[in-house]
């Protein structure tokens, strides 16, 4: 690809329903994503087992947001093979400062253990990587996030591709069709991803995910 992709052409590729990757970190070009079938998490639907419910009673991290946006996504790049190149890193910087992108942090002390980050265009939240060095810290990320997005009136979390750790905490796949449709009605959406600064309380994430799952 060799039109250079600006902040504002990103988000209106999220907004068609399309998303961009590079082929490895080491290519300076991207290409444009449109999955035959589409992995969502049911916001009302996430589900918390009983070994990570009392993983997350326990308290073992600190939870923040929007505190480390860009070691995040270092975090999720840090692996042997990444579809995040530079081009991506500056793109999401940009609209992280413009309120467009966000993440949540997982610390143990001063140690970042794991997180996650996405894009946000009305009610649409756009999951992009996650990542984890410690056990249940990705799980417990997405737990904090879900309850986040919710109470912010979000009512789509797009995981673009569907994996075995993620169907195991509820996401499902749907087909382009039916991810457009649920696009379309999240984009007309007024939500708030900054409508709380602080991570709420780890009794009230897992009441409230236990009433919705």
């Amino acid at each position: 690809m060799t039109k250079q992709i600006t902040p504002e052409l990103l988000l209106q590729a999220y907004a068609s329903g399309i998303f961009p990757m590079a082929e490895t970190r080491d290519d300076p070009d991207l290409f444009w994503v449109d999955p035959e079938f589409r992995g969502v998490f049911p916001l009302d639907h996430f589900h918390i087992s009983r070994s990570l419910a009392r993983h997350i009673r326990q308290e073992p991290f600190a939870i923040t947001l929007n505190n480390a946006f860009m070691d995040v996504i270092a975090g999720c790049a840090d692996r042997d093979v990444t579809w995040i190149n530079p081009q991506l890193l500056a793109l999401y910087d940009s609209l992280h400062k413009v309120g467009h992108a966000h993440s949540i942090e997982i610390w143990e002390g001063d140690a970042l253990v794991g997180g996650v980050y996405g894009l946000t265009i009305g009610g649409a939240f756009f999951g992009e990587s996650m990542f984890s060095r410690r056990t249940n810290a990705s799980k417990i990320a997405l737990a904090y996030l879900v309850d986040h997005l919710r109470q912010g009136g979000f009512t789509l979390f797009d995981t673009q591709f569907i994996t075995p750790h993620l169907a195991s905490l509820g996401a499902m796949e749907i087909p382009r069709d039916a991810y457009h449709a649920l696009l379309d009605q999240a984009l007309a959406v007024k939500a708030d991803f900054l409508h709380r600064t602080d991570a709420p309380t780890t009794q009230l994430v897992l009441q409230r995910n236990t009433q919705t799952s």
